[in-house]
Order: C-alpha cells, then structure tokens, then sequence
C-alpha cells in the first residue's frame, strides 16, 4: 500500500474545499457528480481526481483494505489532511463479516480531513447542508455524528 504524498494531500483537500455549496442529495450517483453529492459519493469524487479508487458506500469505503486504519487521537493530533474519518450514528449501515471483533454500530457518514481539527463533507443535517467544511468537534455535538474511524490511503 501506498499513502499518499504530501502533494496528494494538499490537492484532495483544495479540490474537496472546491466544492463547497455544491448541494446535498442523499443516494446521489457517480453520474451526477459534481453537481450534487451525498457524503461517499462526496468523498469517492474527489479521491478519484488524485488517482484513489474507492468504493461508493461509505461502510465500504470504511472496510476498503486499501487504506489503513489510523488510531483517531482525542485532539486529532495524528491525522493527515486527505484521511477518510468516518462516523456512527443512530443511523447507517453496519456488516459484522467487514469489522470482525469490533463495535462499529452504523457507520453513516464521511468527510475528508482538511486540517487543523476540520473536515470538508457533504451532509443534510442542519443550515450549512451540501458540501461545507466545519470542526470535528463542532460537528460530533450533534450525537448522529460519532468519530468512529479514520482511513489514509
């Protein structure tokens, strides 16, 4: 496995900041990309403009053998701008057979992580919906949104 470079790193999270106020739609298909996105539709576009396929799902992408899993530090401290964090919540999807052992109920949600305790993400939820970019902390307030996992690829 190859992480990514530093100027892959700094791309993704220009071209994921590109897109801010592009709307939310949930389900929304690779076709209709860019003009609208959900959250793993979100974050499969902008990997794949730096040459990082990933699955459509963000339970897929969280599972995704590609990437490795990086211990989520309770400051962030050790997060890379361009990692996946993912998230649970009282919604989602969850599959035994893709975490064995581990208690990672609904993971539903997926941003990209941009820095400096922020990530740029696609979501419904409250007044900035679509693409927009906000603290981890702001956003795991609201207890749909759970910091559960981090994926660099």
């Amino acid at each position: 496995m190859i992480s990514m470079t530093t100027d892959q790193q700094r791309k993704i999270v220009s071209i994921a900041r590109s897109f801010i106020g592009v709307p939310y739609k949930y389900g929304a298909t690779p076709e209709e990309a860019p003009r609208t996105f959900d959250c793993s539709s979100f974050t499969q576009y902008c990997m794949k403009q730096v040459g990082i396929n990933i699955p459509r799902s963000s339970i897929l992408q969280g599972a995704d053998a590609g990437g490795v899993e990086i211990e989520l530090a309770q400051n962030y401290s050790n997060l890379e701008p361009g990692d996946l964090v993912f998230f649970r919540g009282q919604r989602g999807y969850y599959h035994d057979s893709l975490f064995p052992g581990r208690e990672l109920t609904y993971i539903g949600h997926v941003g990209i992580y941009a820095g400096n305790g922020n990530i740029v993400h696609c979501h419904h939820i409250h007044k900035d919906s679509g693409v927009h970019e906000e603290s981890i902390e702001r956003l795991s307030r609201d207890p749909r949104y759970c910091p559960a996992l981090v994926r660099r690829f």
